[in-house]
C-alpha cells in the first residue's frame, strides 16, 4: 500500500516520503480501515521533527492521527463493527498510520461516521473535537451560563470548542483575526475579539474558563481575565503552573487529548444534529502529503487541512 512515512526525524521536506510499504497487521480487537481521508494537525509535523517524546526511530513510521474510511477486515475478537461500516477515529498516537491506504485501529477508538457528511469532513473531526470536548467537560466542567474564552476560534480546536461550548450552554467569547470574524459568529460565538486590533485582556474580566490553543504571551495574559477560582485549560504546556495558580487564585492545567471511541460517537451525534461541523479549508492528495504538512506548519488556518487518500 502507499503511505506517507518517515525513517528518521527531521524537517518535513527532508524526511517525509510517500512510498509503498506492507499493509498493517490486524490485531484481535482491531479494524482494518480502508482510508478515504485523513486529517492533518500540528502534532503531525512535531512528530516528524521528533518533538513528541521519541529520541530515535527504530522502524519506518506512517504519519497521521485522524482517519475516516470503510472497514474492510476485522480481528477475531472484534465485536462492535462490521465489514463495510463507514467509520472514523483518532488513531493511537503511539502507533500513527492515518496517511496511508489502510490503517489498523483498535475498536475502542472508532465510531460510526456521522451520516450526511463527507469522509473529508469526518476525517477533520476526531482530534480537534475530542480535544475541545475533553478540555471543556473534563478539565473545566463547562455548563449552562459559564463564560468561556476560546483563543484561536477559527482554527481546528478553537472552532470545535466554540461549537461544543455553545452546545453546553456557555456564553462564548473568542479571539480571531479580522478574516475569521464572520466564521466564528456563524459557529455561535457571542463575542468576537480581533486580536490584532484589540487586546482581550483589556476588554474582559471575570471569565470562568479560558481554553488556550495558542500559548506564549496569549497564555500569560489569559490569567488576568479569569475570575478568582476560574480555570485555564491549555493544549500548550504552562510554565511555572503552580506559581501562577497561586498568584492568580485560579485553576490551571495543560493536557493531551486521549483517543476515545465512545466520546467520538457522542460527537458524531452532534454533527448529525447540526450542532457541530468541521471547517475544511484545504484538501490535498496523498502524494502531496508534504505540502499538506507544510501548510499546517505555517499556521494561520481557517479550519482543517485534509488528505484525500481514496475517493
Amino acid at each position: 500500500m502507499k503511505a506517507a512515512v518517515i525513517s528518521r526525524f527531521g524537517q518535513v521536506a527532508d524526511v517525509v516520503e510517500v512510498r509503498d510499504i506492507p499493509a498493517p497487521a490486524v490485531g484481535p480487537h482491531d479494524l482494518l480501515i480502508e482510508v478515504r481521508a485523513a486529517g492533518v494537525n500540528p502534532v503531525d509535523h512535531l512528530i516528524v521533527k521528533g518533538f513528541m517524546g521519541s529520541t530515535e526511530l527504530t522502524h519506518t513510521q506512517v504519519i497521521g492521527s485522524e482517519v475516516a474510511g470503510v472497514v474492510t477486515a476485522a480481528g477475531d475478537e472484534m465485536t462492535r463493527f462490521s465489514v463495510g461500516d463507514e467509520v472514523f477515529a483518532r488513531v493511537d498516537p503511539r502507533v500513527g498510520g492515518a496517511f496511508a491506504e489502510y490503517v489498523a485501529v483498535h475498536e475502542d477508538l472508532v465510531a460510526v461516521k456521522p451520516a450526511g457528511v463527507s469522509f473529508e469532513e469526518a476525517a477533520g473531526l476526531p482530534l480537534v473535537a475530542l480535544t475541545a470536548w475533553q478540555a471543556l467537560t473534563e478539565q473545566a466542567a463547562v455548563k449552562a451560563g459559564t463564560r468561556v474564552l476560546i483563543h484561536g476560534g477559527a482554527g481546528g480546536v478553537g472552532s470545535a470548542g466554540v461549537q461544543i461550548a455553545k452546545h453546553l450552554g456557555a456564553e462564548v467569547i473568542t479571539t480571531v483575526s479580522a478574516d475569521g470574524v464572520d466564521l466564528v459568529r456563524e459557529l455561535g460565538a457571542d463575542q468576537v475579539i480581533d486580536y490584532r486590533a484589540e487586546k482581550f485582556d483589556e476588554l474582559l474580566r471575570d471569565v470562568d474558563v479560558v481554553l488556550d490553543t495558542i500559548g506564549g504571551d496569549t497564555q500569560e495574559r489569559s490569567f488576568r481575565v479569569l475570575r478568582p477560582g476560574g480555570t485555564l485549560v491549555s493544549i500548550v504546556p504552562i510554565a511555572d503552573v503552580e506559581a501562577k495558580k497561586a498568584q492568580w487564585n485560579v485553576q490551571a492545567s495543560s493536557f493531551l487529548m486521549r483517543p476515545n471511541g465512545e466520546q467520538l460517537a457522542r460527537l458524531a451525534a452532534l454533527v448529525e444534529s447540526r450542532e457541530l461541523r468541521t471547517i475544511v479549508e484545504a484538501v490535498f492528495p496523498l502524494n502531496k502529503a508534504v505540502d499538506a504538512l507544510l501548510k499546517v506548519e505555517r499556521g494561520g488556518a481557517r479550519g482543517k487541512t485534509v488528505i484525500t487518500v481514496r475517493s
